[in-house]
This record gives structure tokens, sequence and C-alpha cells, in this order.
């Protein structure tokens, strides 16, 4: 399906023109519509006669077509059926009948780089700075299910994350860090089920219940094969393990988000906003498919489902993506699903402004950048948030700059005012429009992948990956035809500028080196006879279809590295390649 520029259209099935139903602003429609057309026809035409208009044709960043104004007789809405109240179904206005009145977003700053002492040295920074909550990030290897001393890592340990082989480097990152106080977040998908076993098996061995931590692994094994490309192995498999990690936490782990499903990364692939709502959501649907086809009851799950999206240029745009989300997420909770509960309709999120919007060129004009989109962000209504630093597109933020990334969601807290009421653009005849608008074409591609099969087999047929290039290469063309200005790069600047000279975070190459002999030397004192028995174990999970969570927890204390329980998984269910189909 491919995104067309579009007609601003009432889409959203309401009464007919000149009716009042209950819940729509009373008026005569015709009447407003006349008189809009003869505004068009008197005032805009003489003024456009005397200032033309700055260009042809204005459109949202996803290149939705924008009108010169919208009225109660474009934007219609039963308002109790299509916004509620804050708190209330559908949750349009929010998923807390207070929101930021009662409690601020979690400021979630995505942090790892070097060895873990590193990356605990940062993670107590942040959290005396004032950041609320941990977030994880790993490097590739880790990501790749690789340990630090395989030859596949070389010359990438530590350089984009932090390397984690081991329980022991699990215990030395959150060294003083109290795990039933703090909430951490990890963003690691193929090997996820290893990584939330060695945060599990830390609270045992720390005597923590588990009950009592929490947090979010991403998990997403769906989004991987749409746009990230850092599997383990391949979708069907892939989505059985993710299945076994929600049923354990269900009852294990309650506290836990064992998915955080994830447009972030399908946006940053080149996704219009309609299309990481659809794909995102039709990831979510994926996997409530799997739990009930393991028999879960869908209220004993779906609470601890968690979404985690992009927020990019278009202000209005995102802000309405966030609150189409809701809608369009309670809905299918409710009507596809059955789901009982209120909480299994809420569509939670994480949001984090959008990396492929930062530039090279001209730095500090990213600083502004963020500000724009943490701000959309918190007027769409996310729980938590990560704000990107103005440095990352030369390297990992250094502290100074993700200071400056904190305190941008700091200010907008605490002097901007627009935490002081609930939901400030509800209401708004545009943002109601645009709203119904991304909703109604999300449904459209689920509608289309629910016809194919479900996601998995969409999937397997190239379907969102050949959406997603294609809305890719139509933006890059309009970048490179200056139909889409970023500022900096192709006007005000010349294109060619960069800013080496600002202050960079630099990995010293040594870092391997400490790792591979860390490893090596947890590997020299472990009890390699419970390691055996403990791989053994995951085996044969894996091959009998037992839950994995128990086995690898096992595992993880008998202090079996990542890539040795990885390899495990790999042996028994497979590789993946990816189709590359365009």
């Amino acid at each position: 399906m491919a995104n067309e520029a579009r007609p601003l259209t009432s889409t959203n099935g309401h009464a007919a023109e000149g009716s009042s139903p209950e819940g729509e602003v009373p008026g005569d429609v015709a009447a407003l519509r006349a008189a809009v057309q003869a505004w068009r026809e008197g005032p805009v035409k003489k003024t456009l006669a005397k200032m033309p208009a700055r260009k042809e044709r204005f459109s949202t960043w996803s290149d939705l077509e924008i009108p010169d104004v919208v009225t109660p007789a474009e934007a219609r809405f039963d308002y109790l059926k299509d916004l509620g109240l804050p708190g209330e179904y559908p949750f349009t206005r929010g998923v807390q009948p207070t929101m930021y009145r009662g409690r601020l977003w979690t400021m979630r700053m995505f942090a790892g780089f070097g060895t873990p002492e590193q990356t605990n040295e940062r993670f107590k920074y942040l959290l005396a700075e004032g950041q609320t909550g941990l977030s994880t990030a790993f490097d590739f290897p880790t990501l790749m299910g690789y340990d630090s001393d395989s030859p596949r890592s070389l010359g990438e340990v530590g350089m984009c994350g932090v390397a984690v082989d081991t329980l022991r480097d699990m215990e030395v990152l959150f060294e003083g860090i109290p795990l039933d106080r703090v909430t951490t977040s990890m963003t690691i998908n193929g090997p996820a089920i290893v990584l939330l076993a060695f945060y599990i098996a830390l609270a045992d061995v720390r005597g923590i219940p588990r009950d009592k931590i929490g947090g979010t692994v991403q998990n997403d094994c769906l989004k991987e094969f749409i746009a990230q490309h850092a599997w383990l192995v391949p979708p069907r498999p892939a989505m059985r393990i993710v299945t076994d990690m929600i049923e354990f936490c269900a009852t294990e782990v309650p506290r836990w988000n064992t998915v955080s499903i994830s447009g972030y990364h399908i946006r940053e692939a080149g996704a219009t906003a309609a299309q990481e709502l659809a794909f995102t959501l039709a990831d979510g649907v994926g996997y409530v498919e799997s739990c009930l086809e393991r028999g879960l009851d869908v209220d004993s799950f779906a609470p601890r489902l968690s979404f985690f999206f992009d927020v990019h240029n278009d202000f209005f745009e995102e802000i309405a993506k966030f609150r189409a989300a809701r809608r369009l997420w309670a809905r299918l909770m409710k009507e596809r699903f059955g789901a009982k509960k209120a909480e299994s309709m809420k569509l939670r999120t994480h949001a984090q402004t959008a990396g492929v919007s930062l530039t090279a060129q001209q730095p500090y004009n990213n600083v502004v950048r963020v500000a724009l989109q943490a701000l959309a962000a918190v007027l769409g209504g996310t729980q938590s948030l990560h704000t990107n630093s103005l440095d990352e597109t030369y390297a990992l933020p250094t502290e100074d700059a993700v200071k400056i990334a904190l305190r941008t969601q700091q200010i907008i807290a605490e002097e901007s005012g627009v935490t002081n009421t609930i939901d400030p653009l509800g209401g708004a005849w545009f943002i109601e429009e645009l709203t119904t608008r991304l909703e109604n074409e999300a449904a459209q591609y689920i509608k289309r992948i629910d016809e194919m099969g479900g996601m998995v087999a969409a999937i397997e047929k190239g379907y969102p990956q050949r959406e997603i290039a294609a809305s890719a290469y139509r933006f890059q063309r309009q970048l490179e035809a200056g139909e889409r200005v970023m500022v900096g790069v192709n006007k005000y600047g010349d294109t060619t500028e960069g800013d080496a000279g600002i202050p960079l975070l630099r990995i010293d190459e040594a870092v391997q080196k400490k790792q591979v002999e860390n490893l090596h030397a947890v590997k020299a004192s472990r009890d390699a006879s419970k390691v055996t028995a403990s791989l053994g174990a995951v085996r044969e999970a894996a091959k009998a279809k037992k839950n994995l969570m128990p086995p690898i927890i096992e595992a993880a204390k008998a202090y079996a590295t990542q890539q040795e329980i990885c390899d495990v998984l790999r042996d028994v269910f497979g590789t993946y390649t990816d189709p590359a189909e365009f």
C-alpha cells in the first residue's frame, strides 16, 4: 500500500451532514461548510493573489496532505466514543486519569558503553542527575548472541553499548543499584531471553523476590525481521521463545514488561507515521495471538505488554500518532480479543526522539530538534522518554551532552506548564482529524496483514519490508529535490559542513582485551560439569517444547555464557537469512 498523498476528509463514519448526534459540537454543519467555502473564495483568494503560498503543497513529514484550516465540519467525532476521558476507554486522552498531574513520565536515558564497570558509573551519574529509570544499551556482539572472545566480535566489543557475556558482567553492571527500587529497561531482542535470565538470576542471588523487580526487556523479534535485523533464530521459533517469556513472567515476574513492541526501529528504517503505527500494532496482535494459542487468558498477560515509539520531526503528526495508537489498540484488545480488564486495553509506551533526524552538519541544531520532539511525546501522552544527545551522529554521548538531553526533559516537566492539564490538545479540530486519519490508515494496513495470515506470514512474504523501503526511497527523493528541508543539510548552510570539533566520547580499544580477560577468568573458575548439565537442560527444553526460561536461568547461575546458551538455541532452531525483497 503506497502512502500516496490524500486530501483531508472525514473518515470516521459518523453522522451525515446536518445532523448533531450526542457528543458532537452543535451547530449547522452545512452553514459552517458554506462559510469556509466563502472564506476560501474571498479573503484567502485575495490574499494569495497578493502573496502566494510558500509552496504548492503542504504535507506532514510522512507526506499526508495538510489543509489550510480544519473546522468541526471536518473533524466530526462522538466525544465519549472516540475520545472519552483520561484513563477511560478508549484511552485516546491518556492511560491514567490524572496523567502528569499525578506522576511525570519516567526519564529513562539510554546508556551503555565499554565494560560493565564503565556503564555502571554512567548509570550512577544519570541517577544522581535526576534520571528516574535505567535503560541499558548492549554492544553489537551481545545483541547478536556472541561472546566477547568470539572471532565475530573483533573490533566491536563495548563500542556501541556495554558487553555482557555472563552473570558476572550483570553483577558488575548493577553493582550498588537497588533492583527492587529502580526499574530497568534492556534493549535487546534475539538473545533477550538470556539477558532477562541473567537479570532474574542476579535478583535471585541477591535475595530479592522476583515479584519485586520491575522493568522492560525489548524482546520484539518481529520488528527485527522487519527493520533492525539483529535476530537469533527464524521467525516462528523466535515467536515461541517470546511466548515462553510472556508465559513465565506473567506468574513469576509480574512487574516485568516482557515485550516492548517497537515501532522505533521501523520508523528509523524509513516508515511513515501510519506505517510505524500499523506494523507495531500488527506485531502486538501477533504476540497476543501466539499467547492465546498457547492457552493463556488474554487478561493474564496483556497488562504487561508495552510499546516503544519513535518521535519524529512533524510535531502535530507525532502527537496524533500516540493518540491514535492508544485508541486503536484499545479497540483491538476489547473487540477482537475480548479483553475484560481495562489494564489489558491500555497502550503504555516508552518513546525516544528520532535518531535518524539528528544531523552531523551543525550538530547543535540537534538540541532544538530533540526539544521539539520531546515536547510532542509529552503532549502525546508517553509514559517514559529518552531524549537523544546532540553528538550521537558521531559517537556515543558524552556526559555533558547526555546531561543537556536529560535537562531538556526536566525543563519541559518543570518549566513549560504543559504538564499542568491533561491532554491539552484534545478536542483541537486539526489534532482530532489527523488522529482519525492515522488510525484509519493503520487499520487498513492491519487488515491487509490479517488477509496475509498475520504478521509472521507477512514478514515471510516481505510485505512490511517492501512498504518501508518504498517510503524511505520516496522521502530521500523529496529531500534531494528540496521538497523537504533539513536545516543545515540541504538549506541554511554548507551541505559539506561538519563539526568534528565538538567533544566526543571515544571507546578505548583496550576494552576488548579487558573484557576477554574477565570472560576467561569466569570460565576458568566455574564448575564445568554444572555448565554442561545446564546447557543440556536448555537443549532438552527447546526440543521438548518446554518453557525455556527456567533452564536458562539455571544456566545463568552456573555462569554459562550468553553465546553458549544462544548456540544451543541456534543449533536446535536453526538460523535465518533475510529474503532481501524489494
